[in-house]
């Protein structure tokens, strides 16, 4: 398959994912008990002429199929809606927050990858004792859920050694780099602990492949053996894992970004849902949908760079 026959196949599965995803969601929101009336207006419900004029403003009396529809032709010409809560265009309440969590995901990968991929080696190559520490290790990585390593970190290094703050995301740079750093770490903890089980069982996997003992009988060095016929084989199930873990990042921020108090988009929308602020909940989702189907596609097209064996698109 050619480059724009892929892109063209995955723009379309990403278009029907997104219509089927928002009217999902959608549709849960709508059934869902309660109303947005009692943020907008307050605890004591305002006067009948205000609850009036905000049921038509945001139209909240319109039948379901009315108003989602209406909602999707808005997408399409690039707009959002806006917000019922905070009383502003949705696109400025994710630019404002997107910079946040696009900078912590990309911080925990960067240390997933390192973390995962450089422990999976050692308990595989080493065996033995290290075997069995990074092998627990893990294991207690992956049975620890992700609010109790935030809190912990944050008990540790925030508050008893003052090492690093307990909340926001700084002010740029290496300031962002440093409030990121607890986040960044509990986010990443789980999926790092799951790659360096995987990057561990594929390296020993390929290790016992036939081409690699007739690699090691001809007298080549460990790493040549290492580098060319261990790691490239054992990298498809590696990249398909970090792909996963990425794209599943964003719906792990939602509780790191409450536990460290961080304004990006996990935060919102935790926010937006309870107080049921549809336009907002709505583009978060398509945030987080588009981000997992390309992700996916970046990762299928890695698979052709790896081995080229395996075809653009190929279902084998």
């Amino acid at each position: 398959m050619s480059i724009p026959s892929f892109l063209l196949r995955r723009t379309g599965g990403l278009l029907l994912v997104l219509v089927v995803t928002s009217f999902i969601v959608f549709g849960l929101m709508y059934l869902a008990p309660g109303s947005p009336l009692s943020f907008v207006l307050g605890p004591r419900g305002g006067t009948p002429e205000q609850i009036a004029r905000v049921t038509e403003q945001y139209h909240l009396d319109d039948p379901l199929f009315v108003r989602y529809f209406a909602w999707l032709g808005d997408v399409f010409r690039g707009d959002l809606g806006d917000s019922i809560v905070y009383r502003q265009p949705v696109l400025d309440l994710l630019s404002g927050r997107i910079g946040t969590t696009a900078a912590l995901i990309a911080y925990a990968t960067i240390l997933i990858a390192i973390v995962g991929v450089g422990l999976g080696l050692l308990a595989s190559l080493r065996g033995g004792w290290v075997d069995q520490l990074v092998t627990t290790v893990a294991t207690l990585g992956l049975a620890t859920p992700t609010f109790v390593i935030g809190v912990a970190l944050i008990s540790l290094f925030a508050v008893g050694t003052g090492w690093f703050p307990t909340n926001g995301s700084g002010g740029g740079g290496l300031d962002t780099i440093w409030h990121l750093t607890l986040p960044a770490v509990a986010l990443a903890v789980a999926s790092a602990a799951y790659l360096a089980r995987i990057t561990r069982a594929s390296v020993l996997e390929e290790e016992g492949r036939e081409h690699v003992q007739t690699a090691v009988a001809r007298g080549l060095r460990a790493p040549l053996v290492i580098r060319r016929h261990v790691l490239r084989n054992a990298l498809i199930p590696i990249t398909t894992v970090m792909g996963l873990t990425i794209a599943t990042l964003i719906a792990g921020a939602v509780v790191v970004e409450t536990v460290f108090a961080l304004d990006g988009l996990g935060s919102l929308l935790v926010r937006a849902i309870l107080q049921r602020d549809f336009a907002v909940v709505q583009a978060v989702v398509l945030v987080l949908v588009v981000t997992f189907v390309i992700i996916n596609a970046i990762v299928d097209f890695l698979y052709t760079l790896i081995d080229p064996r395996i075809k653009l698109g190929s279902t084998q």
